[in-house]
This record gives structure tokens, sequence and C-alpha cells, in this order.
């Protein structure tokens, strides 16, 4: 049996991509790639979703972490970047080369997207659609099933792996055609169209884009997939020092900081209130002196008290402690007034 290998987002273009080319007597493995950007939670149980998809889809899935290469790519992505810090054709080339360095492994003859002719400005224009399989060098390897009645012929057609005349003309925004063609499946529930990625995010890509220019403690070049996921969430200040300071603002995010900490992280906490968790991120590591060192911990401890929870009169003194490695100690400070600390702040989101 022909087997193909397609890119799948989870929406329902690429749903119905899977079923048109399986409906046509072909093995159909899908393979959902994720980053700190889109559909990162999906690793902490791929099972899970696995399980999911094929009983909502009967689409076979795998779920690969595409994080190392998509950190580097936003460097200088030689396409450019889109309305913000999105590098939507780069991104499309990096997951085609990443799947067809995948084939061989699973038997795979050729690839399949869910893209469709004129959907999306940036990288679904013919003349965009031809640079993405040049460079990916997926030229002819790669069938777009949608449509793929207005394209070149590939390899699969020629070959009579699939039929083209089964294949469709779809071009457009339009989602009608699609909605009717996942009732002709038995799909009666299906995402939404939705952007889905952080990087086209008109709040949260101003942060992202932020620390790839050094704006935050941590050089360029040694961006991690937790700086990125800590970007993401809670109060964030860029401390005097030149601290990278992140305040829970819930019970959920104050976990997440937990969870995300290293041992070169202060992890701040008030333990006689509710109040936010702060995490002055590689604070071991990234000053100059301890002087410096200890004065952006004192901010960071009087910030934690500023947001924390209040009794009627206010926090006056309050004792914070922090953790640092294996370091443990305490504080005594006042919280901070609002005007000092305004120019700190990097992003409310």
């Amino acid at each position: 049996m022909i087997s193909a290998l397609a890119l799948f987002s989870g929406g329902l273009d690429s749903i119905l991509a899977c079923r048109l080319v399986a409906a046509q007597g072909i093995r159909v493995v899908a393979v959902k790639f994720v980053t700190p950007f889109f559909d990162y939670e999906l690793l902490s149980d791929p099972v899970a979703y696995q399980q999911k998809i094929f009983n909502q889809y009967g689409i076979e899935v795998l779920v690969e972490d595409l994080s190392p290469g998509y950190l580097e790519l936003l460097h200088h992505p030689r396409h450019g970047f889109g309305r913000y810090f999105n590098p939507c054709v780069d991104c499309k080339i990096l997951m085609l080369t990443r799947a067809k360095a995948m084939m061989a492994g699973l038997g795979a003859s050729f690839l399949v997207t869910g893209e469709v002719l004129g959907q999306r400005p940036m990288s679904q224009r013919s003349s965009t659609m031809r640079v993405i399989e040049r460079d990916s060098g997926c030229d002819r390897l790669l069938l777009r099933p949608l449509s793929a009645r207005l394209l070149k012929v590939t390899e699969a057609e020629e070959r009579g792996w699939v039929d083209r005349g089964k294949l469709l003309d779809y071009n457009g925004r339009g989602r009608n055609r699609q909605i009717a063609l996942a009732r002709e499946f038995g799909i009666t529930e299906f995402p939404v169209p939705a952007g889905g990625c952080i990087l086209a995010d008109v709040n949260l890509s101003p942060r992202i884009s932020r620390i790839y220019r050094g704006n935050y403690m941590v050089r360029a070049e040694e961006i991690t997939v937790q700086d990125v996921r800590l970007l993401l969430f809670g109060r964030q200040f860029r401390l005097p020092g030149g601290g990278w300071l992140i305040l829970g603002r819930n019970q959920s995010e104050n976990s997440l900081l937990f969870s995300l900490a290293q041992g070169e992280d202060a992890v701040l906490a008030v333990a006689v209130r509710p109040g936010p968790t702060g995490l002055l991120r590689r604070a071991a590591i990234c000053y100059p002196d301890d002087s410096c060192r200890q004065s952006d911990l004192e901010l960071a401890a009087a910030l934690v008290v500023r947001f924390g929870g209040r009794r009627g009169d206010g926090p006056g003194q309050t004792r914070v402690f922090f953790s640092m490695g294996l370091k443990t100690a305490a504080m005594t400070v006042l919280p901070l007034a609002d005007h000092v600390f305004q120019d700190w702040v990097l992003n409310e989101g």
C-alpha cells in the first residue's frame, strides 16, 4: 500500500486533506508539529491527542517537537515576517523540510498539506507556494489535494497513486465548500478557523520580538524554550539592574512559574498572605556582581508585596522568601509605589 505523510494543523482543511487522500486507498500518517508558539501543551500527553484525533476523524497522527529549529529560525527568517513576528513562509518551509526527512522512516511516498490557494495572504499565494516547494526541496513531492486541480501535476498524480480527477479546485477564503465536504465525510464537529500562532498575536508577539532584540537579560543567541514559555503569561518587568522578572497573576500562573523555574532562577513568594509568585530569570548567573543582583532581588520582592493580597490598611513591611539553586533566604521589604516601577513594565499582556 502506498503511504503519504501529511502536515496536520488540526484545522478543518488539514482534516479534509487527509481524508481525501485516504479515500483513494492511500495510508495517511499525519504529523502535528508543535513549538512554544503553538500547541506546545500537546507534548504533556501526546497519546491522548492521538487518540482524540483518531476517534473524531479516523486519522493517525504523530506529535513532533519542532522547537530547536524554530527558535533558530526566528533570528533571521529568509523570507521575513508578516504583520507581526510571524515568519509564515519560513515556518512552512521548516515543517516541510522536517516532514521530508521523516518520510523514509515512515515508508511515505509523498507529502500532503491542507493548503488552499489564495486562502492566506502571506503563505498561500501561488507564487509563494512555489517558493515553499522549492526551498523545502519538496517540488513535485507535495500534494495539496484541496486545490490540486488548480496547481501543477505532482509525482503522486503522474504515477497514478492518486486520481487527479478526484481532487479539488478550492480557491480563496470561503469556507462553504469545506463545510459541505466535511458533512459528506460525516464530520459534524470541527475547529472554527483561527490563527492559533502566538507569533501573530497582537499582544504577545511584541514580547517575543523584544527578547530576540536582546531587551531581556537573555542574550538572543541563548534563548531557550523555557524563556519563550515564560514570556507568554504573567506581569513582565525589566528591573533597573537588567533583571527579567515575571509575576504570576493567579494561582494557575503561580503554579506554572514554579514548574518552569530552573536552578539559576530566583523564585520569590510571601508566606503570610495570598499573592504572586515571582521568578527572576537567570538571577544566579546573569548579573555582573552580587550587589547588582541583590538590588534587583530586593526590588523584585517589593513588587511581589505590591501585587499581593492587601489588608484593610494595605501591606506594610512584609517578609518575602526566595530560593535560588540550593540557597534559601528571606528579606523584609515595603511595597513599591506604582510610580516607581511604571517604566519597568514590559507588557501587561
